[in-house]
């Protein structure tokens, strides 16, 4: 009844027209003439009724859409019905391959939208569909105003500039299609990805990695091999945050990497599929999907693949014996590497009403890893001759599986959303189980087992008051609570039996309790001058339960972390950005795990449960300079940080019978080792001469001092060392985007190591497809083969000189199409969004 008494109003509405004007219009009423006769021409209520109950059935309302153009149809684009009496939208649909939709609606009145990415949409103001109509053909101009704001892919990675953090936005780069986060962090100025795949931010691999502002599963125990299963197309930007603000977690000596993954809020459906395959044998399949319908946005992230990794080391070795003269070792090592993992992020987002959402997700990633590992150990004197030689076989099965649910509230304040209140619930649990059998010789030697489970939990609440035009309060809380269970179990077969190790077999339960809570204040001076203030206070409380060995130490922590973002715009063109604060640097469970790696009987790699906390200070001077076609992006940074970690390689004492002879063992483990002074300079040039042509170098120059003293040993050292990489983006005839990187990582030293520099190249060419809907890309990921680590070791007892390549050169073809997405043509000559200096106070 109550729909009866909105309509037979509408229909007194349309009455006193007719009468006031003697006609409807009807290209803006059509069918009013029914409303009226049935309201006013109809004596018996319930003939009345029952009349209007017709209006209320459903409607079937066709139409077509195309580019007003091409005259081309328009896949996908989104007719919506939004209902005036309700205040909301009621249905809508999309258009087929030929531009046609059809949609069956309640019979009402309604305004009608036409929309399609960038785009103008077209709306029909107070129409009244009460029978099935056809609404004809609507022809959509091109809104390059909307290219700015809607969902597009880039056609090349520019930069935004906050006081806290630079933000690249990941364009069209071919030399990470079909890739994973790994290579487009590698991409990204001020980061470098060594050939382990440990990631580092100015040379410090002291960085702590996010997913859209939060721990993320996907990330999961061993953040490496996790980023190495999301696909790069599935990321949206990567923010680089050199100089947090107190909002963020105080963790990450280096700053921090926050990854924000590709989301849609668009009506309708849209989104992108990604095929690849390559050599050695690589195949996979990604997409991310969103559909908006009323006050929903459902969204997906999905990826699948299987790699091959064929890598391999050399590590020859000099043993300085005290007695007799020194014998060599050398080793080789064959990897062969299979992964196949499947990852999801699915989610739904629920607009309550303007001013308030919420957002609930699902993380699931499963993975699994076969690694066989050859190695060849060749004993020699020190005549280079053959004394003993033995083979050494570890075939390693992992399996890794995390589930993560998550859920976000989003309220804003007085239609204002700068004011407003966040809360985040996310918990997590994380299994990996590694199994293998060891072959000595040809015959099983021994057997290890490590099981891993870790349960984590985020509570987050966040709070943003503005005050006046320029000015904003916030404050929050943050709580992370973390179990990591680890069993090893390492046996060794004696005269047929596996016998168990008890000196090392252990069950390590690391428990790990952050609670902070922060407040800052922003605000601009004459819009020139911009300021963001704040302070964090965190309290962590660890324990270390090494349960079979009955050991067991508790650890308390309070520490504030002050944090000050100062910006200045000289002009238009130039400004100046300066922000110190305080880091915290915790241990990862690869620190402090205590067990030993077994692939080599000679070579291993412990961690160390007591390792304390590292704490840093850094200072961080910005400045910016576009002029003409060129942007210049610098700055000079220092860090001093205490108890910092360092790797150091030790002879253990112990020996290993190889071939019928004892053979030292060697092992690399992390140590908190006095204080480290890091001075760098870094900058960014960014040179686009034309509309074919877009050329970008990195380079970060940084000089380390550290100084220390480790059970007698003096580890004082001074290191100089430096990365580089250029870019370079043409496009040929034919429209076949041509991309070369190329990149140098500088050599360095500590007081036992020396790293020769490492070069590499990458190369690629992309084709778009079906009017750009679609793109082929070849890329092919170091072109000359020289991404290797070499290094020389040099102790009182050894000198090792090694070579480590963890992946060869390899090649890649992919095919990705998208659907109700863009990719964005440069129409300003790529002068927008080349590191704008756009100083919001924003965390």
């Amino acid at each position: 009844m109550f729909r009866y008494f909105i309509i037979t109003l509408i229909a007194i509405f349309l009455s006193h027209s007719v009468n006031s004007q003697s006609s409807v219009d009807n290209s803006k009423f059509p069918n009013a003439e029914n409303l009226i006769k049935i309201s006013s021409a109809t004596p018996n209520e319930t003939e009345t009724e029952n009349s209007l109950n017709n209006l209320l059935n459903d409607v079937i309302i066709t139409g077509s859409v195309f580019d007003n153009e091409t005259k081309e149809p328009l896949e996908y684009a989104t007719v919506s019905f939004f209902d005036r009496l309700e205040n909301k939208i009621q249905t809508g649909g999309i258009t087929d391959a030929k531009g046609h939709f059809k949609i069956s609606v309640k019979a009402g009145v309604y305004d009608i939208t036409i929309e399609y990415i960038s785009y103008k949409k077209q709306t029909i103001k107070n129409r009244i569909l009460t029978q099935d109509e056809n609404l004809g053909n609507f022809y959509l101009d091109i809104n390059l105003e909307a290219l700015k704001a809607v969902e597009i892919i880039s056609e090349r990675t520019t930069v935004e500039l906050k006081l806290d953090k630079k933000i690249y936005n990941v364009g069209k780069d071919l030399t990470v299609r079909g890739g994973t986060v790994s290579d487009v962090l590698d991409n990204i100025p001020s980061v470098s990805v060594d050939v382990e795949g440990n990631v580092a931010l100015r040379g410090n691999d002291n960085v702590r990695i996010l997913i859209n502002g939060k721990p993320s599963g996907l990330v999961g125990l061993n953040s490496t091999d996790a980023l190495r299963q999301l696909p790069a197309e599935s990321i949206e930007r990567v923010e680089v945050i050199t100089s947090p603000s107190a909002r963020y977690d105080a963790e990450g000596t280096a700053g921090i990497l926050n990854i924000i993954l590709r989301r849609s809020k668009l009506q309708g459906l849209n989104g992108a599929i990604t095929l690849n395959t390559g050599f050695p044998l690589s195949a996979g399949a990604s997409g991310n999907i969103n559909y908006r319908t009323g006050n929903f946005n459902f969204f997906n992230t999905s990826s699948y693949n299987y790699r091959e990794s064929p890598g391999k080391s050399t590590t020859n070795t000099e043993y300085f014996n005290a007695d007799a003269p020194s014998t060599f070792l050398n080793e080789y090592r064959d990897f062969d590497r299979k992964s196949k993992g499947f990852s999801t992020n699915t989610g739904v987002e629920w607009y309550i009403n303007d001013t308030a959402s919420l957002t609930t997700s699902l993380v699931y990633r499963d993975s699994n890893n076969e690694s066989e590992t050859t190695n060849s150990i060749i004993e020699l004197d020190q005549n280079g001759g053959l004394l003993n030689q033995s083979y050494r076989f570890d075939p390693e099965l992992e399996d890794d599986k995390t589930i993560q649910y998550s859920l976000n509230f989003d309220k804003q304040f007085d239609g204002n959303s700068e004011h407003k209140l966040t809360f985040d619930f996310q918990i997590e649990n994380s299994k990996e189980d590694e199994k293998s059998v060891i072959s000595q010789d040809g015959d099983e030697a021994e057997r290890v087992e490590t099981l891993e489970e870790q349960n984590r939990v985020l509570l987050q609440t966040d709070y943003i008051l503005p005050l006046g035009d320029v000015s904003q309060l916030e404050f929050g809380y943050r709580g992370n609570f973390n179990e990591l269970d680890t069993d090893y179990t390492l046996e060794f077969r004696e005269n047929g039996d596996y016998i168990l190790d008890t000196n090392v077999s252990n069950n390590l339960i690391y428990t790990e309790h952050v609670n902070a809570v922060y407040s800052q204040f922003g605000s601009k001076i004459k819009n020139k001058f911009s300021y963001l203030l704040g302070l964090r206070m965190e309290q962590t409380r660890i324990k270390i339960d090494q349960v079979t060995s009955g050991d067991y130490e508790a650890k308390n922590y309070l520490g504030l972390f002050p944090t000050i973002n100062l910006g200045f715009e000289i002009n238009e063109m130039q400004s100046i950005t300066l922000g110190y604060n305080r880091r915290i640097s915790r241990p990862r469970s690869r620190f402090i795990n205590p067990f030993p790696s077994r692939s080599s009987a000679t070579n291993l790699f412990q961690g160390n449960p007591d390792i304390d906390p590292s704490y840093s200070n850094q200072v961080d001077l910005g400045y910016l300079n576009k002029f003409g076609k060129l942007t210049l992006n610098s700055s000079i940074y220092y860090t001093h940080a205490t108890d910092v970690f360092t790797f150091i390689t030790e002879d253990t004492g112990e020996t290993v019978i190889i071939g019928g002879t004892e053979v030292p063992v060697i092992r690399r483990s992390p140590i908190n080792l006095a204080t480290n002074d890091r001075f760098g300079f870094e900058f960014t040039l960014t040179y686009r001469p034309n509309k074919k042509w877009n050329v970008n170098g990195n380079l970060n120059l940084f000089q380390s001092k550290t100084r220390g003293d480790y059970n007698g040993t003096n580890f004082d050292a001074d290191n100089l060392s430096w990365f580089a990489r250029i870019n370079s983006k043409y496009t040929l005839p034919g429209n076949i985007d041509w991309q070369t990187r190329i990149f140098y990582m500088g050599p360095s030293e500590d007081a036992q190591n020396k790293n020769k520099g490492m070069l590499s190249t990458d190369l690629a060419f992309s084709k778009d497809l079906f009017n750009e809907r679609a793109s082929l890309a070849f890329n092919v990921s170091d072109l000359f083969n020289t991404r290797k680590r070499q290094t020389t070791s040099t102790t009182p007892t050894f000198k090792s000189y090694s070579e480590y390549q963890r992946r060869q050169r390899s090649f890649n073809l992919s095919f990705t199409y998208r659907f109700n997405q863009s990719k964005k043509r440069d129409r300003d000559n790529g002068q927008r969004g080349n590191g704008g200096d756009d100083f919001d106070m924003e965390g």
